[in-house]
């Protein structure tokens, strides 16, 4: 039997001793077994070291070598419960018609509270959402010699855009350059780059169409290339520039639901909604220098990427976002009525519908849920729908706990539902 064969053999138990011993390194495992005998090899090592009981991780339902391009020394997998809410009816561009959000948590009650948001929008008679803009963006720094270069760099940038599009565009096949927009600080140069990526969240296409568009700017200018990422993009950190400029998708929902509604679904008046949002939301989140003004958006935002497959880190963009709320006067049939006005509007939510974690099986089939798995026609319309209901999801979860707040049934609720 040759050497090759040998390995091929080798058991989950053989690899552990061998990385015990120190002939091999945990990464290196993939290279002498397949990916799940590998992983496998792991759980024993982690067993025998830890002494802990690591057979529900060691529990997935999917092909463990489609994770590689995921995840590195590969376990197993981390299972999230899974809940859906609505239907709710959602009036966008790319949405359209009663939508379903599967969502992934653990923290109990909060499925249960956006879906009662979820049936004060249906009753209200469904929520608008838009896409408002959408540009995943990458911002490299450059050295120069002082100010007067700095200058002289952004000058140039800014009369030679379609060179640096021609050579970014040039990596991707789907990617789109929409601008680049100077920054001096003293000595540095920050170019942050706007991409339209179609249905991907984009990150990886800004990145390395970005890099090659960095040689151009090294190649005219006086500038010299010191990071990538300047982080002025800004990726995973709460940053003002995505409150203002927007990464991503900048996307917005609103609702004008009528008080009988409003009081028979969430037990409390507009006026006092509104007043809740108001004084929490914006004067609250104010003085604590807050860069989101609502209440608990990110609840949402993290468990729909969670179940569709989204960058998880990105949940601190996503939940950059403001709720308003005010009450209105609307005619019906019975003449005019008091109804609340509510909207939310997220500056940077970063969501795709094609590579990253939309691919693995359980995340696939919660995209499926929505009808917007891989691309869409035209280029760019799934990720768009999944960003508008994502927004009314979030406007929904806004709605329910500004609710439970105004009529001081938050904790109640929690201890009812025994969480």
């Amino acid at each position: 039997m040759t050497e090759d064969a040998d390995a091929d053999a080798e058991t989950a138990a053989d690899l552990a001793e061998r990385v015990r011993e120190g002939d091999l390194r945990l990464y290196e495992l993939e290279e002498h077994a397949d990916a799940a005998t590998a992983a496998a090899a792991r759980r024993e090592l982690l067993a025998a070291e830890t002494a802990a009981d690591l057979d529900a991780i060691g529990s997935y339902t999917f092909d463990a070598a489609d994770a590689e391009a995921n995840i590195e020394n590969m376990v197993g997998a981390a299972q999230v419960p899974m809940g859906v809410v609505g239907p709710v009816p959602v009036d966008g561009e790319a949405a359209s018609g009663d939508e379903y959000l599967p969502l992934a948590t653990t923290e109990g009650a909060l499925v249960a509270s956006v879906n009662r948001g979820c049936a004060a929008i249906r009753a209200g008679g469904g929520a608008t959402a838009r896409v408002l803009k959408n540009a995943m963006t990458r911002a490299p720094v450059f050295r120069v010699r002082d100010v007067g270069e700095a200058s002289e760099v952004a000058s140039w940038v800014r009369a030679n855009v379609p060179a640096l599009r021609e050579a970014a565009e040039a990596t991707t096949s789907h990617g789109e350059l929409r601008d680049v927009t100077p920054y001096v600080v003293g000595d540095n140069v920050f170019l942050r780059f706007a991409y339209d990526t179609k249905d991907a969240m984009g990150m990886n296409m800004a990145t390395i169409a970005t890099e090659e568009a960095c040689d151009v700017v090294e190649a005219e200018t006086p500038a010299s290339l010191v990071a990538l990422s300047g982080n002025l993009c800004s990726d995973k950190k709460p940053a003002a520039v995505n409150s203002v400029e927007g990464r991503g998708r900048t996307v917005a929902a609103d609702v004008v639901i009528p008080a009988d509604t409003v009081e028979s679904v969430l037990k409390t008046t507009p006026a006092a909604i509104a007043e809740a949002n108001t004084r929490k939301n914006l004067v609250g989140s104010a003085k604590a220098g807050s860069l989101g003004f609502n209440a608990h958006a990110a609840n949402t935002v993290a468990a729909a990427f969670l179940a569709t497959g989204q960058d998880a880190a990105q949940v601190v963009e996503g939940s950059n976002a403001i709720t308003t709320a005010d009450v209105r006067e609307v005619e019906t049939e019975d003449g005019t009525q008091e109804a609340l006005y509510a909207s939310i509007t997220l500056a940077s939510l970063e969501v795709g519908t094609v590579g990253g974690g939309t691919k693995l099986p359980t995340q696939a089939e919660a995209l499926d849920v929505l009808g917007v798995r891989g691309g869409g026609d035209p280029a760019g319309s799934n990720a768009d729908a999944l960003a508008e209901v994502i927004a009314t999801g979030a406007l929904a979860g806004e709605l329910s706990l500004l609710g439970a707040l105004a009529s001081s049934h938050l904790a109640s609720a929690h201890e009812e539902l025994g969480r």
